[in-house]
């Protein structure tokens, strides 16, 4: 169990520092920048990093906005991970519960990354500042790290070696619900499609002309049926990029068609890949087109460490509930009211939420805010989702915990989502999180076997099938070569 008299110390350091880390979530929600775009947000967390000590290297691994501070020397090295992208289309007025665009068409933190970004780095300062207070060893770094929504930013930092050193890595997540629940995710390949045909007069001409956006449907029929065809756990999904023009009486020449491939282990996500390929390859010669296929982005499957989760859930118990009052949970519960029953349901589905450590009752939603914990159970659960965290936990014991940052039946990518994101409960959820990071952090800093113990699972998790990364040596950040 953690110490004590370390633990409030800790927590003491972040209730004082948590008014300047609260308006820096603000700001970066303000900015609300996409992927690799996030000039404003990471200058503002580089700038909180240096008025703190840190030294700073910028233009980690090709990309503008990725960055790395550190502080103190020595081992063990721990890292925690921050990001701050937004989603796009997704603005929404905060402190409202009901959808209403600040500016129509902009951008919008829509899975809560303004809250993710400062809170880890919240942890990171006062782990810190508490380690040379105590004349404590250990190396403290805040990553930086762009475009998790489908940039993969830390795949890139994986690649370029910025993990290299690190002993284990920490992360947390906004959410419904607070604890921590291992993982087993989805790997994920993206990839573009792009047609090329022969433009034609659609009426008088037709015979003459190749229709690239035929293609891109054919392609997408052909996937469809694939479906039926695949394992149980996969997932396929695309979106028409470009169909080519508005022109409905030209045989359009060109149209692009974006798709998403996931599988639980990325070499299932590959194998499931050349088949789309084939799809796209037989429509193009059913069409007389041409298509090239461009690869985006990729990220590995999670591999969860339970010696770390366990930690982080046991300092989760130390730290008690986070403390909402009534305001916070009558704004949660206006949120709520947006959301069916069934939402509701499948959110506490989704998370696995079965019991409450404190309450020792079921988790029902009809309290609008989580105020408990929930249990660990000390062994993995599917998730079907992605996260660049991935490619971080195949490199270093990793371990990330949620925060109740949000009404129960909220789902990611939302502008319900949004609306909370500067909310007084997502602050304090925020702090909880950075507690529960920064406390764990203190327990590897000072507990040799736990540090020990977590790598001894990472490394018997990963002898099997050593990690090679999912992104070819050739392509770079924001930038789309053909592969195949």
């Amino acid at each position: 169990m953690p110490d004590q008299t370390a633990l409030k110390s800790l927590t003491q350091l972040i209730e004082r520092l948590a008014p300047d880390f609260t308006a820096l979530s603000d700001r970066i929600w303000d900015f609300a920048e996409l992927k690799f775009d996030e000039f404003k947000s990471a200058e503002l967390l580089v700038q909180t990093l240096k008025q703190h000590g840190f030294a700073v290297e910028q233009g980690i691994a090709g990309m503008e906005t990725a960055f790395i501070g550190q502080y103190g020397g020595g081992n063990p090295v721990i890292a925690f991970l921050g990001e701050y992208d937004a989603l796009a289309g997704m603005s929404q007025i905060a402190g409202i519960d009901e959808p209403r665009e600040g500016k129509s068409g902009a951008s919008g933190h829509g899975c809560g990354h303004n809250l993710l970004g400062a809170g880890s780095l919240l942890a990171a300062v006062s782990l810190a500042k508490h380690l040379e207070a105590n004349g404590l060893q250990g190396t403290v770094r805040y990553y930086g790290c762009p475009g998790e929504e489908g940039g993969s930013g830390k795949t890139f930092m994986v690649r370029a070696g910025a993990f290299s050193d690190v002993d284990a890595a920490l992360t947390w997540h906004p959410a419904p619900f607070n604890g921590v629940r291992s993982t087993n995710n989805l790997a994920v390949l993206e990839y573009y499609y792009r047609f090329k045909g022969i433009a034609a007069h659609a009426s008088n001409a037709a015979h003459l002309g190749r229709s690239a956006l035929d293609a891109v449907e054919l392609m997408n029929v052909g996937v469809n049926f694939l479906r039926e065809h695949m394992p149980q756990d996969c997932r396929v999904h695309y979106a028409i990029t470009d169909a080519g023009g508005r022109a409905a009486n030209v045989v359009q020449a060109k149209a692009e068609v974006l798709y998403l491939v996931r599988a639980p282990e990325m070499s299932q996500a590959l194998a499931l890949a050349e088949r789309v390929d084939q799809v796209a390859r037989g429509a193009a010669m059913m069409t007389g087109t041409e298509v090239e296929i461009i690869f985006d982005t990729a990220a590995t499957n999670l591999l969860p460490n339970l010696t770390l989760e366990n930690a982080i859930h046991e300092n989760l118990v130390a730290i008690g509930p986070v403390p909402f009052d009534e305001a916070d949970i009558d704004f949660a519960r206006k949120i709520q009211a947006t959301f069916t029953q069934e939402a509701i349901n499948s959110s506490i589905k989704l998370y696995q939420i079965k019991q409450d450590v404190f309450s020792n009752e079921k988790i029902d939603g009809s309290t609008p805010l989580h105020t408990g914990l929930r249990a660990f159970e000390g062994q993995s659960h599917f998730r079907a989702g992605s996260t660049d965290v991935g490619d971080v936990s195949r490199v270093t014991p990793t371990a990330q915990c949620w925060a109740p940052a949000w009404a129960i039946g909220t789902n990611p990518h939302t502008w319900q989502v949004v609306a909370q994101g500067r909310s007084a409960a997502a602050h304090k959820a925020m702090l909880h999180a950075a507690k529960a990071l920064a406390s764990t952090g203190l327990d590897l800093a000072t507990s040799p076997h736990l540090l020990s113990k977590a790598r001894a699972e990472w490394e018997a998790a990963m002898k099997d099938e050593p990690y090679v990364c999912p992104i070819p040596a050739t392509v770079m950040p924001g930038i789309r070569p053909s592969v195949k």
